[in-house]
C-alpha cells in the first residue's frame, strides 16, 4: 500500500465507531532489551529515535512482535521525536527526519502482516509530550507548536493513519501538540484521526494539577478526534477517570493503562498488574462510549495478547446521550437554550480564533 491510503484512514474510522481497537504496548524496554550500541545510537546514547536510521530492524522487531500478538496498529518510535527530547542532544533539527523514518518502518511492518492475511493493520504517529511544560515557562508556546508541526509532518509522509498526541501533562503543551498536528495535517491536504492522551498521576490530577474534567473542557474543542488517558496508572486507577470521560465526552474514548503501578526491584522496575484485570478498562469505556482505545502502555507483547483476545469479541453497544460541558459542568441536552453556544459548538471561524489564544 501507498503511504497515503484513504480507504485504509476510513477503514481505522470505522473500526473505531464500531469495536475496540488494540493498539501495541511498550517500546523504550523493548528496544533497550535488544542492547543497542552506542555507535547505534551515533554517540546519542538513550535516543531511542535514532534507531529508526540506523537499526530499523530493531524497531521493526518490535513491531513484529506486537502484530504476531494480535494488535490492531502500533505507534511509531517517536514518543521523543520532539523539540525539547532532541534539543537534549543538540539535533533538533531532525525531528522531521526522524519522525518519517519512524513511520515508514511501522508503516512497512503493518503492509507485510496486511498482505499476509488481508486484516487491516495500522500506524499510530506517536506525538509524544517532551520534557518541557510551557506553562512553566520552560519553552515558549510557538516554540513547542511549531516543533510538533514539523513532527506531524513527518509522521504523515511517512505513511501514519492517525496522530496520537500522548501522555501529556500540561494542557498548554497539549494544546501546542494538537494544534501543531492540525497545521501540518492542513498542509498535507490530508485529515488523519487526532487522538489526545493525557497522563492523570496517582494525585488524580494531570502533573500541573488539571483534573480529568478540565482537560475535556479544554481539549474537545480543538477539533480532536479522540480523548483518553495513557501511562502513570493502572486500569483500576484509570477506571473512575475513564468513567467521567464516558458520561461527558462526544468523542471516542482510549485507555492505554500501564500494566499496574511499577514495583521497583533488584532487577529494576517491574509491573505487577494480572492480564485478568485488562477487562476492567473494555467494559468502562465501551458501556457508554460508540468506541474504545485500549493497549497496555508498559506491557510487553504476551500481555498485549491477552487483550487483543480479550477485546476482539466485545463490541461497544450505541451510546447514551451525551452531555454537554461548559467550564467543567455538565449539561443534559435538552437543558441547553437554543442560542447558547457552547465550546464545542463554534464554528470552523470562531474555533480558529479559539485556538491561536495560548
Amino acid at each position: 500500500m501507498s503511504a497515503h491510503d484513504p480507504a485504509r484512514v476510513q477503514a481505522l474510522r470505522e473500526a473505531l465507531t464500531t469495536r475496540v481497537v488494540v493498539a501495541d504496548g511498550a517500546m523504550g524496554t523493548m528496544l533497550q532489551a535488544q542492547e543497542p550500541t552506542l555507535a547505534d545510537f551515533q554517540q546519542l546514547e538513550g535516543c531511542n529515535e535514532i534507531l529508526n536510521v540506523t537499526r530499523p530492524d530493531i524497531v521493526r522487531s518490535v513491531h513484529e512482535a506486537y502484530f504476531a500478538a494480535g494488535v490492531d496498529c502500533v505507534e511509531t518510535n517517536t514518543f521523543g521525536a520532539n523539540h525539547s527530547a532532541l534539543s537534549e542532544y543538540d539535533i533538533p533539527g531532525r525531528i522531521t527526519e526522524l519522525s518519517e523514518a519512524g513511520a515508514r518502518v511501522a508503516r512497512e511492518s503493518a503492509d507485510a502482516f496486511t498482505a499476509g492475511d488481508g486484516r487491516p493493520r495500522w500506524v499510530l504517529g506517536s506525538m509524544g509530550p517532551g520534557t518541557k511544560l510551557p506553562t512553566l515557562g520552560h519553552a515558549p508556546y510557538t516554540t513547542l507548536r511549531d516543533a510538533y508541526q514539523a513532527n506531524a509532518e513527518g509522521l504523515i509522509t511517512g505513511g501514519a493513519d492517525a496522530l496520537i498526541v500522548e501522555t501529556t501533562q500540561d494542557l498548554l503543551q497539549t494544546k501546542a501538540a494538537v494544534l501543531g498536528a492540525r497545521r501540518a495535517l492542513h498542509a498535507a491536504g490530508t485529515d488523519l484521526p487526532l487522538i489526545v492522551s493525557v497522563t492523570v498521576e496517582t494525585t488524580g490530577t494531570m502533573l500541573l494539577g488539571s483534573e480529568i474534567g478540565a482537560a475535556l473542557t479544554a481539549l474537545e474543542p480543538l477539533g480532536i478526534d479522540m480523548i483518553g488517558l495513557n501511562c502513570a496508572t493502572g486500569p483500576a486507577e484509570m477506571s473512575e477517570h475513564l468513567r467521567y470521560l464516558a458520561r461527558h465526552a462526544r468523542l471516542g474514548l482510549s485507555c492505554m493503562p500501564n500494566a499496574g503501578l511499577p514495583v521497583l526491584g533488584a532487577d529494576g522496575a517491574h509491573y505487577p498488574c494480572p492480564r485478568r484485570n485488562w477487562r476492567a478498562p473494555t467494559r468502562t469505556s465501551s458501556a457508554t462510549s460508540a468506541s474504545a482505545w485500549s493497549a497496555a502502555a508498559a506491557a510487553p507483547p504476551p500481555s498485549t495478547c491477552a487483550r487483543s483476545s480479550t477485546a476482539s469479541a466485545t463490541s461497544p453497544p450505541p451510546p447514551h446521550p451525551p452531555a454537554r460541558t461548559r467550564r467543567g459542568l455538565a449539561l443534559p441536552v435538552r437543558a441547553v437554550p437554543s442560542g447558547h453556544v457552547l465550546p464545542g459548538d463554534r464554528g470552523a471561524h470562531q474555533r480558529q480564533r479559539f485556538e491561536e489564544v495560548p
